[in-house]
């Protein structure tokens, strides 16, 4: 018995000493966070877990770490996690706790940002919509219901990483943590948001997680928090004290997507600059907002009107397919930064001003160890400045980075990494769209506009967010009226949005949506009303929930106080205070008709199209390769999509994407997403939607269920894959040219490759320099039937040009993967 006490003991002793051996201290001063008692630069990227799938997960972190990111930063998304009170749910995309043990194994840091808010352009900003339901609730202030969910949800979160050991000093990846979220866009000038940012800052220190806290966007933050900058450009951020180190916490390097709008693009030149600066003002710490957006599954967009895809333009796409150039340009520019960590967190700063926008910053660590940052902000002129005895040219907007202060190894305007055209390929498993054998059903609307099987009753119209709350998209309001006699008349509805389709006697009788960002009108159809009664059925539907704002929570939804009106003639009848009766959600929803039932009946033979609230099914085989899988629902209306039962999200291809604004992109200047670099303007706001391969059944029939809102055509829909279809590269004498394909793919032909400077852009590059069939057999011989390829621009080379002067030009290369 005593030898095997003894043996206990020890064993317990050396599991101590493990853990503690992978204990992380975490701590910070004025000028970095310190990791074991070492500052450190981190560089860091936002990739949200709900928006991908856990199958994507170790591929999405391994290509952000070869990208040169050293820390991964998510959101916690309440709604998702407790979706009714005290139920929650932490599986699939929503299980935490394994996407950040997946950050550990990809030996990654993680910085958790709890909120419980997240904005994030998520449904409700992550809030859940029962807490309306709450007697005296009121969101994000001093509000003792508030805090009361607030503080039990985020210690549910913090008690479950303690109990898997992920905090640093437990031996995990987390290094910091966020309480609260951009809080002072809202808090007003009251005592209520002071008194409840004082609260936050108590509670979150309460919870003992052995790390600092942040807190973004909010200039009175009380110490110990740490107050941090989010923006396109945050080199001109000053924490609110000496001891708070300057962070960074959102880099927004794109933008998200609405109905209605074209797509934004940040150039990778400008993102550069802005990082570059940061770190040249003294900035240690920055996150890209976002580094893989993902996809909007379910009914997680918020809004309103945002769309399923929330590509965000991040250097890995929606799929997770590397974005070329920002991916490679942007691991360049870690590299170089990371050349300098002991400068950057040490050295003493010296600044020169050359005017007109030119400067020199030099970080001085010790009498051999130095870096230094030459910078252009002018956004109209190049610049060559003089500095410590050598001359460097600077093109306008860019900066350079010299590791040693003598040798610029990076210029934020100079992209030399490769530029990738992503294209959509067709599904060689099902050869045509005409393959696809499609039947359909109706959704049941009987009883629904006759006025029946609702849940209850009231004598008033109701807010839709705290009728429904947020159980479906739609809520039926429905009553009846008495008529005189037969006669037409004008059914006028007064609706908060944000789409309304109206019934009449069973028959619809008109439909009609808020467009671009006018959620709230005026709905008005005539209808021809019988002698007796007769039934209205006005079907509202949320298109995604408000996420920020002040008071967010109030902003109303769906026919709430109306008025409904019936007018006919010189007589108008008011129906708002008619008995109305409610019913959430369709038929097709409770009833789940997306999964497969064989005892559920569906139609085959003539397909109708164009035809309202219809569910479409089809089957197909799952697309061969590697390469991430998208439907095209072009043809179709709006409304939402399951593949093997897996909600894909809302559709919505028919809404057109303006036709202004698509006026070219130049990457000099601040960057403002309404202004410039935007694209498909006049085509489909979203024609593509992600199915993840994990959804997907290889070797067996898939299901694809659609539900039709509005009136739609399958016949188009089809499965393609998404993959680069155009590499093209550029590199200078001495250095190297890469190319390279992706999913298994290689080089099928090298379709451009001249010395100099040719004309046009990748895709579209015209003769100009000096081409040579020679320099195009070299290439075409090292590259053609490979995955990749990389060649070292030498002399070998250089001398096959036709023209002279070939020392001094680039070599540029198209190939098609």
């Amino acid at each position: 018995m005593e030898c095997s006490k003894r043996s206990w003991l020890s064993a317990l002793v050396l599991v101590s000493l493990c853990c503690l051996a992978n204990t992380t201290d975490i701590s910070h001063d004025g000028r970095a966070i310190k990791i074991n008692g070492e500052r450190r630069i981190i560089i860091s990227g936002a990739i949200h877990y709900p928006r991908s799938t856990p199958e994507m997960w170790p591929d999405l972190l391994r290509k952000a770490k070869e990208g040169g990111l050293d820390t991964i930063e998510s959101y916690i998304f309440w709604n998702g996690h407790e979706p009714r009170r005290r139920e929650y749910y932490f599986e699939g995309n929503y299980d935490v706790i394994r996407f950040f043990k997946e950050i550990q194994n990809a030996g990654l840091y993680a910085i958790l940002r709890i909120g419980p808010y997240v904005c994030a352009e998520w449904d409700y900003g992550g809030v859940p919509a029962w807490l309306r339901k709450i007697p005296g609730m009121e969101f994000r202030t001093n509000n003792q219901q508030w805090k009361d969910e607030m503080a039990n949800f985020t210690t549910l979160i913090v008690d479950m990483i303690k109990k898997e050991r992920l905090f640093a000093p437990q031996g995990g990846p987390i290094i910091l943590a966020q309480i609260e979220n951009e809080y002072e866009f809202v808090m007003g000038t009251g005592d209520a948001g002071k008194e409840y940012i004082k609260w936050c800052a108590k509670f979150a220190e309460s919870l003992n997680v052995g790390l600092p806290w942040i807190m973004c966007q909010q200039s009175d933050a009380p110490q110990p928090m740490i107050n941090t900058c989010n923006g396109y450009y945050c080199d001109n951020f000053t924490p609110n004290n000496p001891n708070s180190p300057k962070f960074w916490t959102e880099n927004w390097l794109g933008w998200f997507k609405a109905w209605g709008n074209p797509d934004r693009h940040r150039p990778a030149e400008d993102l550069a600059f802005a990082v570059a600066r940061f770190y040249q003002s003294k900035g240690t710490l920055q996150n890209y907002y976002m580094y893989h957006g993902g996809t909007n599954f379910g009914r997680t967009p918020g809004g309103p009107y945002i769309t399923t895809s929330y590509d965000y333009d991040a250097p890995l796409d929606e799929y997770g397919n590397i974005k070329q150039p920002k991916w490679g340009h942007l691991k360049e520019l870690h590299a170089a930064l990371k050349l300098m960590e002991k400068s950057l967190t040490y050295g003493e700063v010296n600044n020169t001003d050359f005017g007109n926008g030119a400067a020199a910053t030099k970080f001085s660590y010790n009498a051999t160890v130095s870096g230094c940052f030459l910078s252009n902000t002018n956004q109209y002129f190049d610049a060559t400045l003089e500095y410590q005895g050598t001359k460097y040219f600077l093109p306008a907007w860019s900066v350079s980075i010299l590791p040693d202060c003598k040798q610029e190894v990076y210029n934020t305007a100079r992209v030399t990494t490769q530029t990738s055209i992503m294209v959509k390929k067709p599904n060689k498993a099902d050869d045509e769209a005409s393959d696809l054998k499609w039947s359909w059903r109706p959704e049941t609307l009987g009883s629904s506009v006759r006025g029946l099987g609702g849940n209850f009753t009231e004598n008033k119209l109701l807010e839709q967010i705290t009728t429904a709350v947020d159980e479906s998209d739609y809520l039926w309001y429905m009553t009846s009226v008495d008529i005189t006699h037969k006669q037409e008349m004008t059914l006028r509805v007064s609706t908060t949005g944000h789409v309304l389709h109206a019934f009449v006697n069973g028959q619809l009788v008109g439909s009609q949506y808020g467009p671009n960002g006018n959620l709230a009108f005026v709905f008005e159809r005539t209808a021809k009303f019988k002698a007796g009664k007769n039934h209205i059925s006005l079907l509202s539907v949320t298109v995604g929930l408000q996420h920020i704002g002040v008071h967010y929570e109030l902003d109303p939804a769906g026919i709430v106080g109306g008025p409904v009106q019936l007018i006919g003639g010189n007589i108008t009848i008011d129906l708002s205070t008619n008995a109305w009766s409610y019913k959430i959600g369709l038929d097709g929803e409770k009833t789940k008709v997306y999964l497969d039932n064989p005892d559920r009946k569906w139609y085959s033979g003539m397909i109708p199209t164009q035809r309202p609230f219809t569910w479409y099914k089809t089957t197909f085989e799952t697309p061969l390769g590697l390469d991430p899988v998208v439907v095209d629902l072009l043809g179709m209306g709006k409304g939402a999509a399951w593949v093997n039962g897996n909600s894909i999200g809302r559709f919505w291809p028919n809404y057109t994407a303006s036709a202004d604004g698509c006026n070219g992109c130049d990457y000099e200047g601040e960057y403002k997403a309404e202004e410039k670099c935007q694209t498909g303007c006049g085509e489909p706001s979203q024609r593509w939607y992600h199915v993840p391969r994990s959804f997907l059944k290889p070797g067996e029939p898939n299901t694809l269920v659609l539900f039709e809102e509005a009136g739609g055509d399958p016949a188009q829909v089809d499965f393609q894959t998404v993959t680069v279809g155009t590499a093209c590269s550029t590199a200078e004498p001495g250095k190297t040219l890469n190319l390279s394909c992706q999913g298994g793919r290689t080089i099928s032909n090298i379709d451009f490759a001249s010395l100099g400077d040719p004309k046009g852009t990748c895709g579209s590059y015209q003769k100009g320099g000096c081409e040579s069939d020679e320099v195009y057999s070299l290439i075409s011989e090292e590259c053609v039937g490979k995955e990749s390829c990389s060649i070292q621009i030498g002399e070998n080379l250089l001398g096959k040009g036709n023209c002279s002067n070939t020392s001094s030009k680039s070599l540029v290369v198209q190939a098609t993967c």
